[in-house]
């Protein structure tokens, strides 16, 4: 089975490292015209070079845009449809981080993982409408089981799974499809578990021992299963949140 997104745009918010960059990746190798947004002008350059590295000729738009800000949002979604033509594929990627169970840790996760979501969601949808496109959003396996090191981005989380499943209830008769990928505990250099291995053996430790494959996942791996979702292959797969862990919920 090959998957080919030649001729398609996609819009990619959150795009500038980790989980974001693999899927910017990888719709570049299938052939995709992409957009991509962060908050910082740096991060999107490093972006376009290192998928052009990989792609060479790859057509890639980029705007920072600080996606806990509504206004920001409203402006770059239109503007990355102007630039590629319209919108096929939007895939929300951020996430705010938010794990202190104060005022700032909510904030920060119903800002960006959940409002901004739903605000890229809304301002895309006159292009998906118009495409018969696909949105893929990204939330965890902290939405699935009680997350007490982190609340708020557990129950944001959960609440973009909900958001996943009602948006594709409402759009599925006009040709629209929505779903998420709720990946594990992924490893990449500057991210989270990067970070862990040295400010915090002991979690890094055990959460690697929950992992049966005896690793954390790649970035790559989670974006396979985001180009499967936004693949004509995966035309039956609407409303749903699709765990990609590494049978790390199993607790093997």
């Amino acid at each position: 089975m090959r998957i080919d997104f030649t001729g398609k745009r996609v819009v990619v918010c959150g795009a500038s490292r980790g989980i974001g960059l693999a899927i910017a990746q990888g719709f570049a190798a299938a052939g995709a015209a992409l957009s991509l947004c962060a908050r910082g002008a740096d991060g999107l350059a490093q972006a376009r070079a290192a998928i052009l590295a990989t792609t060479p000729g790859a057509r890639i738009h980029t705007a920072a845009c600080d996606l806990a800000d509504a206004a920001a949002i409203a402006s770059y979604i239109p503007a990355a449809a102007d630039a590629l033509g319209g919108i096929d594929v939007l895939v929300n990627n951020a996430s705010g981080f938010g794990a202190s169970d104060d005022e700032a840790g909510w904030m920060a996760s119903l800002d960006v993982d959940l409002m901004a979501t739903v605000r890229a969601t809304r301002a895309a949808e006159p292009f998906l409408l118009a495409a018969r496109g696909v949105v893929v959003n990204t939330t965890s396996i902290s939405a699935l089981r009680p997350a007490a090191r982190q609340p708020p981005y557990g129950a944001v989380k959960a609440a973009v799974n909900h958001y996943t499943a009602t948006t594709a209830q409402r759009l599925a008769r006009q040709g629209v499809r929505v779903n998420a990928v709720a990946p594990g505990s992924i490893e990449f250099p500057g991210g989270v578990w990067d970070q862990r291995r040295d400010s915090d053996p002991k979690l890094y430790a055990g959460t690697l021992r929950s992992m049966p494959r005896g690793r954390m996942g790649w970035p790559e791996e989670v974006a396979n299963v985001v180009l499967f979702l936004a693949s004509e292959q995966a035309v039956l797969i609407n409303g749903q949140t699709l765990v990609a862990d590494g049978g790390q919920m199993l607790g093997a």
